[in-house]
């Protein structure tokens, strides 16, 4: 995957504006005044408001793609999705359009080059989007069915939450049996886990199926090293289907 998340997120200038929304709209007043007097042509306008609206995208992403994962409610999936979509869309009509100044003979071949490298950027975004997008469904399903305990079996019971450092060791230890990634889905508090009235602080959700090869190694190595878990199973009606492993003793109202 070739998307690359950038951490940042610009200060406010306006209200709640980011940097690059609050200079956009500075731009559209500014056009708004120059077309008033005659400066400039009103079909300025459209693309001052569509400046403006990709900014405004933008920093949608920013909030959601680039922020931290565990700030993302279950809402801003369909909301990153959409942002990312519709600077894509924006940027294909400029590439489109300069496509046909080149084939008009009004521009050259050079002139495309940044509007593609642009182009490329934002569908390498929108896939970022997406795959995020997903994972925070994933998410939302696992605190519902842990919110409806769901068919569960417990093991190693306790009030133990795992540290640092056990859940480095875990990691490590999934990561050379299985050679790919240890699939933590939610560490710790999220904002899903809040808007649920969910203590999830100090516990870690694993997306594996307890009954796979991976889930049942995951359960031998919890139970060898006494850490309490819950696994899984079941989808709750309505909800998602989101069988796991939950690291830690169960989440509690807050």
């Amino acid at each position: 995957m070739k998307f690359t998340l950038f951490f940042a997120l610009s200060a406010s200038i306006f209200g709640q504006d980011s940097q690059g929304v609050a200079r956009a709209r500075q731009e559209l007043e500014h056009v708004q005044w120059l077309i008033k007097t005659g400066a400039l042509p009103p079909v300025k306008m459209a693309e001052a408001q569509q400046n403006l609206d990709d900014a405004m995208d933008e920093a949608v992403l920013e909030r959601t793609l680039y922020g931290h994962l565990e700030e993302n409610g279950e809402n801003d999936g369909a909301e990153m999705v959409a942002a990312a979509r519709r600077r894509v869309d924006r940027q294909q009509e400029k590439v489109s359009h300069i496509n046909k100044l080149i084939a008009e003979g009004l521009a050259s071949p050079g002139d495309r080059e940044d509007l593609e490298k642009e182009l490329s950027s934002r569908e390498d975004a929108l896939e970022g989007a997406t795959v995020r997008a997903a994972l925070l469904g994933q998410i939302a399903g696992m605190a519902y069915v842990e919110q409806e305990k769901g068919p569960v079996e417990e093991k190693s019971p306790g009030d133990h939450l795992i540290e640092p450092k056990e859940l480095k060791a875990l990691t490590l230890a999934f990561e050379k049996k299985f050679s790919e990634p240890f699939p933590v889905s939610a560490r710790g508090q999220t904002a899903v886990h809040s808007a649920l009235g969910m203590d999830h602080a100090g516990r870690v959700d694993v997306a594996v199926n307890p009954d796979s090869q991976e889930g049942i190694w995951l359960r031998e190595y919890l139970d060898e090293h006494t850490i309490p878990y819950y696994a899984f199973r079941a989808a709750i009606a309505g909800k998602a289907t989101a069988p796991h492993i939950h690291i830690g003793p169960g989440s509690t109202r807050l």
